[in-house]
């Protein structure tokens, strides 16, 4: 633990995608041989005991009653929460180092597993088709076709209770609709964002001026209670979820996607007073001093991980108005804030009633820090945190959040695909402990249906079903490899991404050619190696080709 509190478990980080092929273990490293979910609990036990032989004794004794209790066998059948925020940069929260307060966060992070190689889709809605399906996006004919089913489709054919709370973005009709695609209780946005605190308002006219679709099972939500607050709603309704599940023998599957932090930047006044002047050193400093926390927690290695250079999109800090750029992340950090704090009251719920031993948690963001900013930066217009305005934080903010990589949401380098994961599950994964194995959301169906003794379907509701196009997360949960992705691919609005083994090819859109990085050695994609390895290029970029032709992203 750092003087912030914040976790800092150690580990060398850098592994390749062919160190499971090698049957070589995960390099993953508990913080202390005996860190865990009652650590704080035996610590305070120590000092109520007092000194002597008697009290070691009696220490000793509660020490191994407390273990054994951790170590205990996990439910054949867990619980799974799986948590996913809106627009959250990769170096937001405590326990990537960021400076915004989340001891919840924290705390799972540090009595779980924290993935560093871990990937969405850069983008809010093939992200959330991606994890719903198992399967890269398939985007003619809509995101969720007929072939496809959600894991709470299949969840809930193995006898899972399903709830979804928070945004969709997949659709509301009655074949792409979650209370018709496998979710017994959904509650929240159908649409991409909305007003935090009224979400009945219409959108400004520089952001099309929609009003967004707000829903409850099937039936449309239009009024909305004073003192309303998305990130709070959700979290009641995943409570309440819970809490009805947890009546009967039956496990449940809760499903909760906040929007925060994504815009409108809206946030509760008190919340943002907490932050107000800690960004008045700018962006440059704060990636800085986030890559300095990074390494002191042994995320990763600086030879292998080099602080990437100024984005080409970031403007000057000095030039700035300082007020209003530390007013605009002082409101995103309160945003993340609150998510935190909801989380601990999910995490308390779930103790309250008697599931946190049978329960695995997972927590992601759906892209990177966002760069966007409809409406602008003139402060005579700009007001970020009340309801009556709609504002984003911007390019060089938005850079820094994914700290210290390159880009952004939208984009496909690292900055735009890379999201925080932290695994929470009792008995089964070792507290304290950090992988450097890759992960993708695709992996999700499958380690869902291995957990859950599932079984995915041929064909479903007279559908032949696509088959999953991941591998379970299982054996990394338990500390060991697991077998190398055979390629990982990317590809939204013209930017493109293909790895396979430790080498990357990139196309950026701004930049109109494919890079090539070896991401053992650079993992920030600082030192472009295609004018040396022309044929690797090659084959990498034809290889993306011939993936986007399976997908349909390209004619064949």
């Amino acid at each position: 633990m750092n003087h912030e509190g914040k976790c800092t478990t150690k580990h060398t980080n850098g592994a390749r995608l062919s160190r499971a092929a090698a049957g070589k273990p995960a390099r993953c490293r508990s913080e202390t041989p005996h860190a865990g979910r009652f650590g704080s609990w035996s610590e305070a036990a120590s000092h109520r005991v007092g000194r002597g032989r008697p009290a070691r004794l009696a220490f000793l004794l509660l020490a191994m009653l407390l273990a054994s209790v951790a170590g205990a066998a996990p439910a054949a059948r867990p619980n799974i929460i799986l948590i996913m925020v809106d627009d959250m940069g990769w170096s937001d929260i405590g326990c990537y180092g960021g400076e915004v307060d989340t001891p919840n966060l924290d705390r799972l992070a540090r009595e779980g597993l924290r993935f560093t190689q871990f990937y969405n889709n850069a983008k809010c809605t093939t992200t959330r088709a991606s994890l719903v399906t198992g399967l890269y996006p398939r985007r003619q004919g809509g995101l969720l076709k007929q072939n496809m089913v959600t894991f709470g489709e299949v969840l809930r054919e193995a006898g899972y209770h399903t709830s979804l709370s928070g945004k969709w973005h997949l659709g509301s009709g009655d074949k792409v609709h979650p209370f018709h695609r496998g979710f017994d209780s959904y509650y929240g946005l159908l649409d991409g964002c909305c007003n935090f605190f009224d979400p009945t308002r219409p959108d400004p006219a520089y952001k099309g001026g929609h009003v967004r679709e707000f829903g409850q099972d099937d039936r449309r939500i239009t009024e909305f209670p004073k003192g309303f607050y998305t990130t709070d709603a959700f979290t009641d309704h995943a409570i309440a979820s819970m809490r009805r599940f947890a009546s009967d023998d039956r496990p449940f599957f809760l499903h909760i996607c906040y929007t925060a932090p994504h815009y409108p930047l809206h946030a509760k006044p008190e919340d943002t007073a907490k932050y107000r002047g800690r960004f008045k050193h700018g962006w440059e400093v704060l990636r800085r001093e986030r890559y300095q926390r990074q390494l002191e927690m042994g995320l990763f290695d600086a030879g292998q991980w080099p602080l990437s250079g100024t984005d080409s999109e970031a403007y000057d800090w000095a030039t700035a108005d300082q007020d209003f750029e530390d007013l605009r992340m002082a409101v995103y950090a309160a945003m993340i804030d609150c998510v935190d704090q909801n989380i601990g009251r999910l995490v308390a719920a779930l103790k309250e009633t008697g599931q946190a031993d049978r329960t695995a948690i997972f927590f992601l963001s759906d892209n990177g820090g966002c760069s966007e900013e409809p409406g602008g930066r003139d402060p005579a217009k700009r007001h970020p945190g009340p309801v009556d305005d709609y504002v984003a934080v911007g390019p060089a903010w938005g850079w820094a959040q994914n700290a210290p990589f390159r880009r952004y949401k939208s984009w496909v380098n690292e900055g735009g695909i890379s999201t925080p994961m932290i695994a929470w599950y009792p008995g089964v994964v070792k507290p304290g402990t950090i992988t450097s194995q890759p992960g993708h959301i695709i992996d999700f169906m499958p380690t869902f249906v291995e957990l859950a003794g599932a079984t995915y379907p041929e064909a479903y509701k007279g559908h032949e079903i696509l088959p999953m196009e991941g591998l379970s997360l299982l054996p990394i949960l338990q500390g060991k490899s697991r077998p190398e992705p055979e390629f990982l691919a990317w590809e939204w609005a013209g930017n493109r991404a293909y790895r396979k083994g430790d080498w990357k090819v990139v196309w950026d859109k701004l930049v109109k050619e494919w890079e090539l990085y070896d991401l053992a050695s650079d993992r920030t994609e600082t030192r472009n190696l295609a004018g040396a390895q022309p044929d690797r290029t090659r084959a990498l970029s034809e290889a993306w080709t011939q993936w986007a032709r399976r997908t349909g992203l390209v004619e064949q």
